[in-house]
């Protein structure tokens, strides 16, 4: 919408696009509308918290925001649970990895959970998902701080993936959350977003605040950027 047109767009809930000339009236309607959304939506996120610093805001035109969210689940029982998830038709991410196991006559190769007893899955705000995903066997809850869940921020997600998709070496760090925040220029990891922590051999750490976990990445070599 041109800054300097004196119309704007309203979409009201159950109609068509209306184009309203700018005033103080329309102003107040649109405030009002738009708390009628965000009222709306709190119904259906009644509880969730809001702990990591990503707020939902609205309702995107002709579907329901879909947001991230951790759900912890009984031990050596993802790759199952996720299965479950995915016949069910819900949107799952199990971050894997690969371990060599060796016994005295063979040797494999098995993909591991990189945070075990944890899994994400993306849901809408409608409650009919999120009661899906609570009716799979082995699956224990949704994670939260005391009574409430808050959403994953999408660029933590982004994190792993990126992770996985290059195939970078990393391994487990203690929770990290203070430091300096730094972005990755150029290379297979541009973009990669994370704490430095330039005592520890020029580490890179990426965290997942809802899980309180924490992977680090060795980044010697690459260009860093503060955020």
């Amino acid at each position: 919408m041109n800054e300097c047109s004196p119309f704007q767009t309203v979409f009201i809930s159950g109609s068509k696009p209306r184009l309203l000339r700018r005033g103080n009236h329309n102003k107040k309607l649109c405030k009002k509308h738009l708390e009628c959304h965000w009222e709306s939506m709190s119904a259906s996120y009644a509880n969730f918290g809001e702990k990591v610093p990503y707020i939902p805001t609205r309702v995107l035109q002709g579907s329901l925001l879909r947001q991230w969210f951790a759900v912890q689940i009984r031990y050596r029982f993802e790759k199952k649970v996720a299965a479950q998830l995915r016949d069910k038709g819900c949107e799952i991410y199990l971050p894997l990895r690969t371990e060599s196991h060796s016994w005295s006559d063979r040797q494999k190769i098995v993909a591991t959970p990189i945070f075990p007893g944890y899994a994400f899955v993306r849901l809408d705000s409608s409650g009919t998902e999120r009661r899906r995903v609570l009716e799979t066997a082995g699956l224990i809850g949704f994670v939260g701080f005391g009574k409430m869940t808050a959403p994953i921020p999408l660029h933590q997600i982004e994190n792993l993936q990126r992770l996985q998709k290059e195939n970078a070496r990393f391994s487990m760090h203690p929770f990290a959350k203070a430091g300096q925040r730094v972005r990755v220029r150029g290379g297979s990891l541009e973009g990669l977003e994370g704490i430095f922590l330039e005592h520890d051999k020029g580490t890179l750490v990426i965290s997942i605040d809802a899980i309180q976990r924490s992977l680090a990445i060795e980044i010697r070599g690459y260009e860093l950027e503060l955020i």
